[in-house]
Formats: structure tokens, sequence, C-alpha cells
């Protein structure tokens, strides 16, 4: 079964920068769409960035201009490049991918970024 990781969490100021990582236990050649979501405290998961197979990618609007999602084929490996980052940005960060194979989507356990002074 597909496994999911992320990492590259941690506690930073505000206007500093975090890269996340997110690698899947098999190929992404076999992956789809792959995203990262993130769930504020005592709020509902929402989707920061998605980059599809053909290299397009989405942004929710509060991140635009902040943050870049990239996927890298020969390390099975997404990631997302967050600067600026501000207090509201402080979430618990998931990866999702979606499995040509399987035709589901498997999540990561997720990975804490916390903007604090």
């Amino acid at each position: 079964q597909l496994q999911v990781a992320e990492s590259g969490g941690g506690l930073v100021q505000p206007g500093g920068s975090l890269r996340l990582s997110c690698v899947a236990s098999q190929s992404i050649v076999n992956i789809g769409e792959m995203a990262w979501y993130r769930q504020p405290p005592g709020k509902e998961r929402e989707l920061v960035a998605r980059i599809f197979t053909n290299g397009a990618t989405l942004y929710v609007d509060s991140v635009k201009g902040r943050c870049t999602i990239s996927r890298d084929s020969a390390r099975n490996a997404v990631y997302l490049e967050m600067n600026s980052l501000k207090p509201e940005d402080t979430a618990v960060y998931l990866c999702l991918v979606y499995s040509r194979t399987t035709y589901q989507n498997y999540w990561g356990q997720g990975t804490q970024v916390t903007v604090s002074s």
C-alpha cells in the first residue's frame, strides 16, 4: 500500500520561511495529482496547493505569491516552499497523493508548522 510521509515543519518567526517535503513509498510515475492541505487549530482542513501531472499548479488565494509547490519524480517527492510566513499559516500541513493504480487518495500523518514570535 502506498504510504506518504511529510517532514520539514517547525517553529518559525513571522516573515520566515520553511520547506515542507512529502515522500511517497512508490514511484510517483503512478501517481496523479499531489497536493498540500492544512488544518489550523479548531478549524477544518483546507487546500493550500495542488500540482498536476502536467506540472500545472493551483494555490489558495491566501498563499498566492508566498508558496511554491513542486514535484520531483526522481525522489518520489512533492515539496511546498513557504515564504513570508504569517501567524495565520499555523497549522498541521498534510500531503495528499492520488494513485493512478488504485484510484484512491492517500494522506500522510502531517507536519506541524507554527508561526510565532
